[in-house]
């Protein structure tokens, strides 16, 4: 069963990746939802470790970027590379054309780069020159931001935001957690065996798409979920302060990714039906790079988070 492929999936990771079993969970819903991190927290939290991990469990290849100021977008999607004792020009591909992507510190490059990664995140495809290349069927960014450093970055367009599947927020772990990471990194350096990887292959990741998709989804559901998504745009609605506090509200790309979303948390789950419990379980991440703020929310120090959750509040569930 496809099914029992993804749980020993997730126990592999969390046997990797300790104390952020919210983001394990997550990576597995973007990798059944056929969409994109984006993941903010401090540093030395496992982030690509936990790409590396998924790497080993999954038939694909990983492959780690880290972005700085000076990185130019051929960086990215490869160039021609002139062969002089022929006169032709050959195509090398760059590290985009790996199956997955940790794009570490994505606010450090500049506009042309982010350019770039979007075109691949979004079209799947990169363009050199005057030529298109079709990157892998399997194709998972996962981006990465500093909270702490802000210095000498380029913040996301909001466009771009809106191509992430879902934001996640990392913190430390817990002192128990930490002392277990401690050990797990002892037994590494003394290279004792840790747990077998699985090895899902892309054609199970695929099907496992496939049945997320076909799991039932009651009318009033859907509904539910437009309501949610109509709250962040017509707040007013609901609740003057929310009127006061959103500026811009969710795009209908927000409505498909909370859909595809939902959807993974329940087959994962091992239900072939969503619930409001899976609706709820994964808006805060989807929604959270999505609803900006007004001046009047970051003067009252509202955040994101809270308003989310006012609106979670407010919706009736069926």
């Amino acid at each position: 069963m496809a099914a029992d492929q993804f749980k020993k999936l997730q126990t592999y990771l969390d046997s990797q990746v300790l104390g952020q079993s919210s983001l394990t969970r997550n990576i597995l819903i973007a990798l059944l939802a056929d969409g994109h991190l984006l993941v903010e927290g401090p540093p030395g939290l496992a982030k690509t470790r936990a790409v590396n991990a998924l790497a080993k469990g999954v038939e694909g290849d990983f492959h780690r970027i880290q972005f700085t100021p000076d990185l130019l977008p051929a960086d990215l999607t490869g160039t021609d590379i002139y062969r002089p004792e022929d006169g032709s020009f050959v195509f090398q591909q760059g590290p985009l054309f790996h199956n997955l992507i940790l794009a570490d510190e994505i606010n450090r490059a500049p506009a042309k780069v982010q350019s770039a990664l979007l075109e691949a995140m979004a079209e799947r495809q990169i363009t050199v020159g005057n030529k298109t290349y079709t990157l892998p069927q399997l194709f998972l960014v996962m981006a990465t931001q500093n909270p702490i450093e802000q210095e000498g970055t380029y913040p996301l367009p909001e466009a771009q935001l809106d191509r992430f599947l879902m934001h996640l927020e990392l913190d430390y772990p817990s002192a128990e957690t930490e002392l277990a990471i401690l050990r797990l990194n002892r037994n590494e350096a003394l290279d004792i065996k840790a747990e077998p990887a699985p090895n899902i292959s892309q054609q199970d990741i695929f099907a496992a798409r496939q049945a997320c998709l076909s799991i039932h989804l009651a009318e009033s559901l859907e509904h539910y979920l437009v309501q949610i998504i109509m709250a962040t745009r017509k707040p007013g609605a609901l609740d003057p302060d929310l009127a006061k506090w959103i500026e811009y509200g969710a795009s209908p790309r927000a409505t498909i990714a909370l859909d595809r979303c939902a959807r993974a948390h329940a087959w994962l789950s091992g239900r072939d039906f969503v619930g409001p419990d899976d609706i709820q379980a994964v808006v805060h991440n989807v929604l959270r790079h999505r609803v900006l703020l007004s001046y009047d929310a970051e003067a009252e120090g509202v955040s994101t988070n809270q308003v989310l959750h006012r609106i979670l509040e407010l919706v009736p569930v069926p």
